[in-house]
């Protein structure tokens, strides 16, 4: 049974792995390519986009709604 838990502990270090390498597979291109201004403008939008949205759905996920009937 020990066997189990240990082999079961070693999935969230593979899934952060995982996610780690896709992104840098996506985000390496544009980091290739920072020269450019457009590229930079585009990074940074994205990154702004990207934490705005991540603030919405955790303000979203952690305020009640006040239905009143």
């Amino acid at each position: 049974m020990g066997e189990f838990f240990s082999n079961v502990a070693r999935y969230p270090k593979y899934l952060i792995s995982i996610i780690a390498g896709g992104l840098v597979a996506l985000l390496e291109p544009l980091f290739k390519n920072r020269s450019n201004p457009l590229t930079i403008v585009g990074l940074i939008s994205c990154i702004v986009s990207a934490f705005i949205t991540f603030y919405f759905v955790l303000h979203a996920m952690t305020t009640p709604l006040n239905l009143r009937s």
